[in-house]
């Protein structure tokens, strides 16, 4: 099976969850600097989501590039990743609008969390439907990056009781690291 309609599929749902997030951001009703203020939680949560669904995106273009071919697993392997990334506006929004309290940015953090192991669930099966020997597989390598990503949510989480700001910290951490493409498909 061809993968062309596992990119289109893939790249139109991530379009309406940036739109989604974007949606979320409402103007003030005065027109004023000082009006803009209280909107800060709201702008830095949406800033973070967004590059991270931008993350997912550039990773997936690049991982799916490599790809010769799809099969059913995969197919429900993706949508569990569009799944959980399409809870993100949701996320999102809940942490803003309650200025970063604890329980909205464990709650966020447990969507990075499941996000991050959707995609390894969905590279695992690509990995699968290829071949453990095939150039995809030799591509991904051992992931540490991947899997040193998923101990930081776990502990970004159960620190979001403790001090949201580091939780927070954390989740910028992971996202500057993987901003930068995936090099393993960019080949």
């Amino acid at each position: 099976m061809g993968k062309g309609r596992v990119e289109a599929f893939s790249d139109g749902v991530i379009a309406i969850i940036i739109t989604i997030m974007v949606l979320e951001l409402r103007a003030p009703h005065e027109a004023t600097i000082e009006a803009l203020g209280p909107l800060w939680p709201v702008f830095l949560s949406y800033v973070l989501s967004f590059v991270y669904i931008g993350i997912y995106w550039n990773n997936h273009h690049h991982m799916l590039h490599a790809v010769k071919q799809v099969r059913g697993s995969v197919l429900w392997a993706n949508l569990h990743l569009l799944f959980w990334l399409s809870l993100t506006p949701f996320t999102t929004a809940w942490m803003g609008e309650n200025h970063f309290a604890t329980i909205p940015v464990a709650v966020y953090g447990f969507g990075l969390l499941m996000n991050a192991i959707a995609y390894t669930i969905l590279v695992r099966t690509l990995i699968a439907t290829h071949g453990r020997d095939s150039d995809f597989a030799a591509r991904i390598g051992s992931d540490k990056k991947g899997y040193v990503s998923l101990a930081i949510y776990i502990s970004a989480v159960g620190l979001a009781f403790v001090n949201a700001w580091i939780s927070l910290a954390l989740y910028f951490a992971v996202a500057m690291v993987w901003l930068i493409p995936d090099r393993r498909f960019e080949r």
